[in-house]
């Protein structure tokens, strides 16, 4: 793959028929880091309980890794606007049945189910818009600046979300938060859906009928598996960071903290892509996952929050390069006609190594303290990399493309 420069970045951003998608892709992906941690929030706030919050947000996390994959199919199936407009109806309809649910202080079984309904019908416009940058732009170089925007955008939102969450739910009414995002969420989903460049994006003539879809491709499921343990890194983190903070005494820099990484990984991600390294993709991958498993080990060395704080700066910088690899990666592997389920697939993996990350870590954080779960995450990366380099043969495009060409 070619390196990007600025001037590629300027090409895909003013392609034409771009503009519209991509504000209202912006629209729809500001709240996505903010939905899950304001109903989380709005729960304990209402219920008085953290464990029943948990479980709430944890149900909807569930309900994204199963919706991304069900809606990228969907999506490259009947193109994006029929699959996000129906399920920006549902999440409408199923967000203000959870207000009210929370607001009657339901049967704890009720909230789940609801979080879960909001997770699986949450419009997938991350998967949509990756996939219309392929459509959009030929170019190569341009096209992995876009993808490139993909994750640098990706990382701002994150950064954003859970300000914006906490500060939306000191509001008179707790679960501001929750509904001013899944509005926002439901505003930009639309307006994407309706774009022209969107609209013009039919049916697909001739889709994938493999059961497995885009990971019937060996090289799918070796990016997934690296995806997957780049989920499993942060999910140690997100945990060990806040837990460093409480024990020393500031438990209030726990979510400062987790900021400043996502600030050098936005920095860092724009200078990554304009010389990446390594060119190959098929070494990119565990290079990258292993590189952040090291420098995450760096986080178990500081004994002040200070010291934590410049550690996270040099953690995070190989975050967005990463997510930036896994989108372009897919272009590659993906198999023909399934770009936004590969993306799908992508997010579903990284949400699982989350899930997984976060719960042992937190088993650790709590019998070990917070450096064993920082070097539990670097030994995680390191044995998951290595697999990923033992497979790296299968980082190549399907047999179907092979024999297209």
């Amino acid at each position: 793959m070619s390196q990007t420069s600025l001037a590629d970045y300027r090409a895909a951003l003013t392609t034409p028929g771009a503009t519209r998608p991509m504000v209202a892709s912006i629209l729809a992906r500001l709240p996505i880091a903010m939905i899950g941690l304001s109903a989380l929030l709005y729960v304990q706030q209402e219920m008085g309980s953290f464990a029943v919050a948990g479980l709430v947000s944890a149900s909807s996390l569930v309900g994204v890794a199963v919706g991304s994959v069900v809606q990228g199919r969907l999506i490259d199936r009947f193109g994006p606007t029929r699959p996000l407009l129906s399920t920006a109806a549902m999440f409408a309809v199923i967000l203000v049945t959870l207000a009210l649910a929370i607001e009657a202080h339901a049967a704890t079984l009720v909230l789940v189910a609801l979080a879960f309904g909001i997770g699986i019908t949450e419009p997938m416009v991350g998967s949509a818009s990756r996939a219309l940058w392929g459509r959009l732009v030929p170019a190569e170089a341009a096209r992995n600046a876009a993808y490139a925007y993909e994750a640098i955008s990706m990382e701002v939102f994150f950064i954003l979300g859970p300000g914006l969450a906490g500060l939306l739910v000191a509001a008179p009414w707790p679960g501001t938060g929750m509904v001013a995002g899944g509005a926002c969420m439901v505003a930009g989903a639309v307006l994407f859906a309706l774009s022209p460049a969107v609209r013009a994006w039919g049916p697909a003539g001739r889709t994938h009928h493999s059961l497995l879809g885009a990971l019937s491709s060996p090289g799918m499921r070796t990016l997934a598996l690296a995806a997957l343990g780049f989920g499993v890194v942060i999910g140690f983190v997100e945990v060990a960071v806040p837990a460093a903070a409480t024990e020393a005494g500031s438990p209030a820099l726990g979510g400062v903290l987790l900021s400043v990484w996502s600030v050098s990984s936005v920095a860092f991600g724009v200078a990554y892509s304009l010389r990446p390294w390594p060119r190959e993709m098929p070494l990119r991958l565990p290079v990258l996952l292993a590189g952040f498993g090291v420098l995450v080990a760096l986080l178990a060395w500081p004994s002040t929050l200070w010291g934590l704080a410049i550690a996270m700066l040099a953690a995070g910088a190989l975050i967005t390069p990463q997510s930036a690899t896994h989108s372009a990666a897919i272009e590659l592997v993906a198999p023909k006609g399934t770009a936004a389920e590969a993306f799908g697939w992508v997010l579903t993996a990284v949400t699982l190594g989350l899930a997984f990350g976060q719960s042992v870590s937190g088993y650790l954080v709590e019998h070990a303290g917070p450096s064993a779960a920082f070097l539990a995450a670097t030994a995680s990366a390191l044995v998951i990399a290595a697999v990923v380099y033992l497979l790296r043969g299968t980082v190549k495009a399907p047999r179907e493309h092979v024999l297209a060409a």
